[in-house]
């Protein structure tokens, strides 16, 4: 199942996605597990434990895009070359399709495995990138991996993306099973959350909020006064947290018991939404044709609208046909 974290900046849903990863990795029956930093600020590989330092030298998707493109095409008839692939291109009869957990050289080569949790980075927005590079060219190479990515049961994707509504300049934001949007008991962040449904239910895309710094039940009665039934459950203000933050980092095991309980709530909640291959498909196909028109045919130099494979639907499915051939 694949999640996304999302909220103004500051809300803290980095640290939730952080924990999440962390409290599924920990589980009883540990999950496949990977998660994704497709933030513009990228802190997911310290919130899991690494040093600044540290962080800096993990291998990034954005600076290798070309090589995620090739083996991703596999042998696809309708992709002309490497070069051709644009962020939105989708599977078809002859893509290489990935599992959440598995042997391949793109997760050889860059995903690492930081307190327990399987990562992947984006890479950050540099100072050399202003002016000759859009974020969501880095991004770009998220999108591609879920386009191509089927998962099952127990199988969960935790992607960190970048803050407000600046997801939606691409398809990413219809890649997931459930969205969850972090919001602190604030009125700047409640009006993040409005700007944000009213993109997404456009696309039938279900937020889910999950309340963050709550210090008492005045927080808690704020936010439902202005998200309704879409608030989902609540993090506390904890000291779990604070000391993860000052570089005491502690076990999940040791998170209090009622946030515990908010992120059993999350996983529950994302393991109860029914896989629609179809309809994800079909998302996928829709916003190629739409960056096509837009862009990408002049960039290219081709008409993609031939990319689609027009009987190709993504699924179990695709994984066992690919296994007997």
């Amino acid at each position: 199942m694949k999640m996304a974290f999302v909220g103004k900046g500051g809300s803290g849903k980095t640290t939730l996605a952080a924990l999440v990863a962390r409290h599924l990795a920990a589980a009883a029956t540990p999950a496949a597990l990977l998660a994704i930093d497709a933030d513009i600020n990228q802190h997911l590989a310290t919130a899991l434990g690494l040093s600044e330092d540290e962080a800096v030298l993990l291998p990034s998707l954005g600076d290798h895009l070309d090589k995620i493109k090739e083996y991703l095409r596999g042998d696809n008839p309708r992709i002309s070359s490497a070069a051709a692939m644009v962020k939105t291109t989708p599977p078809g009869q002859g893509s290489r399709l990935l599992r959440v957990d598995e042997t391949n050289p793109i997760y050889d080569a860059l995903v690492r495995r930081v307190g327990g949790v399987r990562l992947a980075v984006t890479g950050p927005f540099a100072t050399e990138d202003l002016g000759v590079a859009c974020y969501h060219s880095k991004v770009g190479a998220v999108e591609l991996l879920l386009n191509h990515l089927v998962d099952g049961p127990g199988e969960y994707v935790v992607v960190d993306m970048t803050a407000g509504a600046d997801s939606f300049a691409s398809g990413l934001f219809t890649r997931f099973d459930a969205t969850f949007l972090v919001c602190e008991p604030t009125l700047r962040s409640v009006g993040v959350y409005r700007q944000y449904i009213g993109y997404a239910r456009d696309f039938g895309v279900r937020v889910h909020v999950i309340g963050n710094k709550i210090d008492d039940q005045s927080d808690v009665a704020f936010l439902r006064e202005h998200v309704g039934d879409d608030l989902l459950t609540w993090i506390s203000r904890s000291g779990f947290v604070r000391a993860a933050e000052r570089g005491a980092p502690q076990s999940i095991s040791e998170l209090e018991a009622a946030n515990r309980a908010a992120l059993d709530r999350i996983r529950s909640t994302v393991d109860g939404v029914g896989k629609d291959w179809p309809r994800y498909t079909a998302q996928a196909v829709e916003f190629h044709l739409r960056n096509a028109q837009a862009w990408g045919n002049a960039r290219s130099g081709e008409d993609l609208a031939a990319q689609v494979d027009p009987s190709f639907v993504l699924g179990p499915q695709r994984l066992e046909l690919a296994r007997h051939h």
